[in-house]
């Protein structure tokens, strides 16, 4: 028997220590060493036969892909593995789902996974054509992959694809200070207030964008959907707070272990801090399922 940690067995513990997932606690600190230890060992580090039993998630097909000065293994970081720990706690609650940034596809296959209807928004024919392939090795049937950026209001808008770093590119406008090597092109975009009364929750991971596309909600969007989501900066994390406390919304913050975010200096202003989770209900993730 293999004495060796897999991110199945990662992912499985990290509902019993949710008090525990702020980056600034010491467990925090020896489970983000773990499990950058166990992805870089594992098969997905490769570009063939990249397959592997993740938990209860059954088998999980994604080869390797460089982007840039990232790569599809960070995809697998102890921040989304709690994502993914969260999916699965919650599969009982949710049945349709919206994946706004979704990259590759990773968050959308697990979601399928769960039994989810899931839309899955990539803008980036790049990243959309990789994804469009991740679905059907791993048959997941139940993905609609749109390829659109979302905002506050349909229509298009400039796309900037960030070469060094392509999980990094973005609507123009969403980020102050590209860096590298830049390419601009027009891509289709689609509006919050379209998406959010077809689903009950929402993943998103919208590189700045999200400022602008959670101020193109109504409290009456919000009263069967709950939401995950990255917050980019102090501007978008400030504005992002007023808007919830406008619409009497619950936030809860990866950086306080998940406790519920009662000041605006608690609010996340970087990946650096974690996940939000949005809800109009008073019951933050970890006491969902």
């Amino acid at each position: 028997m293999s004495d060796k940690i897999s991110l199945g067995e990662l992912i499985a513990v990290l509902p019993e220590v949710h008090g525990q997932h702020a980056r600034t606690t010491r467990l925090y600190a020896l489970l983000e060493k773990i499990s950058a230890e166990t992805v870089k060992n594992s098969p997905f580090a490769r570009s063939e036969n990249a397959r592997e039993i993740l938990g209860d998630f059954g088998a999980i097909e994604l080869p390797y892909y460089a982007m840039g000065a990232v790569d599809s293994l960070d995809l697998f970081g102890l921040d989304e593995l709690m994502i993914f720990a969260f999916y699965w706690k919650n599969r009982s609650r949710y049945r349709r789902s919206a994946d706004i940034g979704a990259n590759l596809g990773l968050h959308s296959v697990l979601m399928e996974k769960c039994g989810w209807h899931v839309k899955a928004y990539e803008p980036d024919p790049r990243h959309a054509a990789i994804l469009r392939q991740n679905l059907t090795r791993n048959g997941s049937i139940g993905v609609e992959l749109v390829e659109a950026a979302v905002s506050d209001k349909a229509g298009r808008l400039e796309f900037v694809r960030v070469l060094g770093n392509t999980t990094s590119s973005h609507l123009v406008g969403a980020k102050q200070n590209a860096y590298g090597e830049l390419e601009r092109f027009p891509v289709a975009v689609e509006a919050i207030g379209d998406i959010m009364p077809e689903v009950d929750f929402v993943k998103m991971d919208a590189e700045g964008q999200e400022k602008t596309i959670i101020l193109g909600t109504t409290a009456q969007h919000w009263t069967a959907v709950d939401m995950m989501v990255e917050v980019g900066s102090e501007p978008n994390a400030e504005a992002i707070y007023g808007h919830l406390r406008r619409l009497g919304l619950n936030a809860y913050a990866q950086r306080l272990g998940w406790g519920r975010v009662a000041s605006l200096a608690e609010m996340p202003t970087s990946y650096r801090h974690g996940s939000l989770f949005l809800t109009a209900r008073p019951l933050g993730p970890w006491n969902q399922g």
